[in-house]
Parts: structure tokens; C-alpha cells; sequence
């Protein structure tokens, strides 16, 4: 990874312009976008190595645009006060670096759960129907006017179940409430009416 698409990418995110390094033989200069530092040594009549050493930076090739860098001994508060920015400025990264992976995860798990979930209850409601299809297939062929002694209708319900009233809506209503309240569900139903021929 080279600096300057690194340094370019930090100063866009962080949303933030720097001012340019400072002059020659200052005692700190401010790293701007597009500085490297051999640039910043060059600059300012010293090495990269003794930048390295004062600012105790872990990988020349990684300075961050805004970041101060001593480069004059005579001066161990800044050097002092550097290194310590230098530190922050890690840590702050590498916790943003964290709490976005951290996000992302918890985003993605939250993505999961929702889809099966949603595919449990397509398949569930899929398998409801089914069964219900199924068993007023077995007992009135479909049919809601369909009359067998006591019992009538698509899913042949007892007249008194449907309290005189024989509309198509009625049916399909109180079926559901008779197969909830009996078996919980049209799958138990079934399961019910094929070991005994009825539900």
C-alpha cells in the first residue's frame, strides 16, 4: 500500500484539509496530504531515520495528513507531545476500524436472522395451506355447498359450528377457529386425519 493513496483516503474520510509542512529548521512540522517522509527529512535538512527515531513511528511509510513530527531535538516536549498525538491518533483508528467491523456483524447477523425468519413463515404458511387444501379436498372436494347428514360445507363443519350461517366466509372462519383451538394447526390436522380418517 503506498502513502500517498493512504493519506489521501484518511484526510477524505476524516473530512478535513491540512496546511502544509512547516518551514525548514522549525522544531515540529505538520504532515498535509501527499507528504512522505523522506520528502519531510529532505525539506527540513534532516534523515528519515532520526524523524523515525524522535516520533518513535512504527513504519516510515505510514504518516497520516494533520500528524505533527518532530524534527529538532531541542525541542522533547514536542517530541514528547507527538508521539503521544501520533499514539491517539492510532488508537482512535483502530477503535473506529473495530466498532465499524463491529456494526457490519451485528448489520449482517440482524440481515440473516430476517431472512430466515421470513423464509420460516413463507414455508410455514405454505405448509398451512396445503394441509387445508388437503383436508377439504378429503371432505367436500372443495366445495362450500357440499352436505353430508349434520355436517356441511367445504370442510364439512357441523351445522351448529356455523350457527345457521353457511356463507363461504363464515366457513373458512370458523374452520380456522375449530383446527386452532382443536389442533393448533391445519398440519396437525391432517396428521390427525390420516391415523383416523377424520379431524
Amino acid at each position: 500500500m503506498k502513502f500517498n493513496k493512504v493519506a489521501l483516503s484518511i484526510a477524505c474520510a476524516a473530512g478535513f484539509t491540512v496546511a502544509g509542512a512547516a518551514a525548514a529548521n522549525a522544531d515540529t512540522v505538520m504532515v498535509k496530504s501527499g507528504d512522505t517522509l523522506s520528502q519531510i527529512a529532505d525539506e527540513n535538512n534532516t534523515t528519515v531515520s532520526s524523524i523515525q527515531s524522535l516520533n518513535s513511528l512504527q513504519n516510515i511509510h505510514l504518516i497520516f495528513p494533520g500528524q505533527k513530527l518532530v524534527i529538532n531535538t531541542n525541542n522533547g516536549d514536542a517530541a514528547a507531545s507527538t508521539q503521544q498525538s501520533a499514539q491517539t491518533t492510532q488508537q482512535a483508528s483502530q477503535q473506529q476500524t473495530t466498532q465499524q467491523a463491529s456494526q457490519q456483524q451485528t448489520t449482517q447477523q440482524a440481515s440473516q436472522q430476517q431472512t430466515m425468519q421470513t423464509t420460516q413463515q413463507a414455508v410455514a404458511s405454505s405448509s398451512e395451506q396445503a394441509a387445508r387444501d388437503w383436508i377439504a379436498s378429503r371432505e367436500s372436494g372443495g366445495s362450500y355447498t357440499a352436505q353430508n347428514g349434520n355436517y356441511y360445507g367445504k370442510y364439512q363443519l357441523s351445522r351448529a359450528y356455523l350457527g345457521g350461517d353457511y356463507s363461504a366466509e363464515n366457513q373458512e372462519r370458523v374452520a380456522d377457529s375449530y383446527v386452532l383451538n382443536r389442533y393448533g394447526s391445519w398440519a396437525n390436522a391432517k396428521a390427525h386425519w390420516l391415523q383416523n380418517g377424520w379431524y
